[in-house]
């Protein structure tokens, strides 16, 4: 232990207070009383002792006696309260639950998918997160004050918390694509922290356009496969409606790559899911003002609506009611479009069913979608003769580019069965009511392709579904490769080497010719379900 010098030592008495100190302090004792300097220092602790006991009995004494039991009852709530005591925060006890729950929830504990969804983000400002989980799309949520800036493809977030960084997206979904993503525009998020000063204001970009407080925003991209309508409801209008129809029609879209021809030929569609016009935000020079946005879509697979992944339970089956909103109440006039050669027959709807559902027509529409450039159905003569003697009433679709949707969806939506190879214009059964067949020819090496593109979504949206499986001889494949080629025999091995190489070998080098016997037992067993199958519940679905 450190040695304090020698004049810094403390006296014998400086243990006593001063008011007991009467007279200085004697000089130190000889050695033979010092038994006698010991009984002072006890002396001067005893006293602030016995002062302190005095005072403590005097105090007790004040105190009513009647405070002083305690019952049983009021023991156990002590006890209880002790116990709850020792279980609280540093939270005010009067709010603790219900503060506790919300400190438990903070926005920073809170998925980015639960703001996306609507499920959090209610009274919060300044929230900036993003959803990158899923492998087809990355999202972004804003909530605060959000504004455009066109000239640098840019959204502002004033006001954002503390240590919010920027943020780039592609709202496109097929993220997992690198080569298409390239392509698509990229938004920049740039969070602004909050400031109160003049000059921070001034900074601010002024508002050319404000949006309705409650009104968000989504922003997506017609870039990437648009023109390719497979890939326009896949990538395109289906997850805008996973995404959207949460907000009532009460939304803004801002669209990047935009297309005149894309507005024209789903306006119909987008009129079901915003109230308001939709923005260039390339084109748009403008500065839109927010104070919720969403950049980018939500994908829940291949022509999917998963009800368990939707805050309202919606499915598949809730988008096609929107296709018909949107296409029954159009019409094709040559004042709303230009004339274009429409694909004849389009034949009246089947005999109309009675209320009471009598059995299906005697003689069922089937449309039959043909192919002109690659996976060419080259008997199509003969398929057509097969259908008729099936007991079917097939009439020939011959798309192009120009067809009005609304003339495909007045075919399909009367129709009773469709038949068509493998490929983009399959998407169409979309239009079709639940309980009618959808028949797809399957050329050799794209099973897979088939049946995760179109088999299963036609299954989930209640259509009975057929496949004809391409023999290995009845591909055009066969004369180029041989009958005993892998490209034949094993697809699986150039399947292996990636899509690209998939697609230029099965998809665009590749004609069938179907066997007409093999072909006659599948429409057969397309007729038998539609004598069998009364489509009540369908029909009152449409009405």
């Amino acid at each position: 232990m450190m040695q304090l010098p020698q004049h810094h030592k403390p006296s014998a008495h400086s243990c006593c207070p001063s008011w007991i100190r009467r007279s200085p302090p004697s000089p130190p004792p000889p050695p033979h009383k010092k038994l006698g300097g010991g009984r002072s220092r006890y002396a001067c602790r005893l006293v602030p002792l016995l002062v302190l006991t005095v005072y403590s009995v005097v105090t007790v004494l004040r105190i009513p006696s009647a405070s002083l039991v305690v019952s049983t009852a009021d023991s156990e709530r002590v006890d209880r309260r002790e116990d709850l005591e020792a279980l609280k925060t540093h939270l005010p006890s009067n709010q603790n639950s219900l503060e506790a729950r919300e400190e438990t929830r903070s926005v920073a504990s809170l998925p980015c998918s639960a703001f996306i969804s609507g499920e959090a983000g209610h009274g919060e400002e300044g929230v900036l997160c993003c959803d990158r989980s899923h492998y087809r799309s990355d999202v972004c949520y804003l909530r605060g004050d959000v504004r455009t800036d066109p000239s640098t493809s840019s959204v502002l977030l004033y006001n954002a918390a503390r240590g919010s960084g920027p943020e780039k997206v592609r709202p496109y979904t097929r993220k997992f694509e690198d080569s298409v993503m390239s392509s698509i525009d990229e938004v920049t998020i740039v969070p602004v922290p909050g400031g109160h000063n003049a000059s921070a204001s001034a900074l601010r970009r002024r508002c050319d356009v404000r949006h309705p407080r409650g009104v968000p925003a989504v922003v997506l991209s017609t870039g990437g496969y648009t023109g390719n309508v497979y890939h326009e409801f896949s990538d395109g209008l289906i997850p805008l409606f996973v995404t959207a129809q949460r907000f009532g029609g009460e939304v803004v879209l801002v669209v990047l790559g935009y297309h005149y021809w894309w507005l024209g030929r789903y306006g119909a569609v987008l009129e079901q899911l915003t109230n308001y016009k939709v923005v260039d935000f390339r084109s748009d020079r403008r500065v839109h003002c927010f104070d919720e946005m969403i950049v980018g879509l939500r994908i829940h697979g291949e022509l999917v609506v998963d009800p368990k992944l939707m805050p309202n339970g919606k499915s598949i089956k809730d988008f096609q009611a929107l296709l018909h909103r949107s296409y029954s109440r159009t019409t094709t006039t040559p004042s709303a479009s230009p004339p274009v050669p429409v694909p004849l027959p389009l034949a009246p709807p089947s005999r109309s069913r009675s209320r009471a559902c009598p059995r299906p027509a005697a003689k069922p529409k089937l449309l039959i979608f043909i192919r002109k450039q690659n996976r060419v159905l080259l008997n199509l003569p003969h398929v057509v003769t097969a259908c008729r003697r099936a007991g079917f009433a097939p009439h020939v679709m011959n798309l192009r580019r120009q067809t009005p949707l609304a003339a495909i969806h007045a075919a399909l939506a009367s129709a009773d069965a469709m038949v068509a190879v493998h490929g983009a214009a399959v998407t169409h059964f979309l239009f079709m009511r639940p309980g009618s067949v959808l028949l797809q020819i399957v050329p050799v090496g794209l099973d897979w392709a088939a049946d995760a593109f179109y088999g299963k979504p036609a299954q989930q949206l209640g259509l009975e579904y057929l496949e004809y499986k391409v023999a290995p001889e009845e591909s055009s494949l066969a004369a180029e490769y041989g009958l005993d080629s892998t490209v034949l025999r094993n697809p699986w091995v150039i399947s292996s080497r990636g899509w690209w190489e998939m697609k230029k070998v099965y998809m665009d080098r590749q004609n069938v010719t179907v066997n007409i016997k093999r072909f006659g037992e599948l429409l057969r067993t397309a007729r038998t379900h539609l004598k069998n199958t009364t489509a009540c519940a369908a029909a009152a679905a449409l009405r």
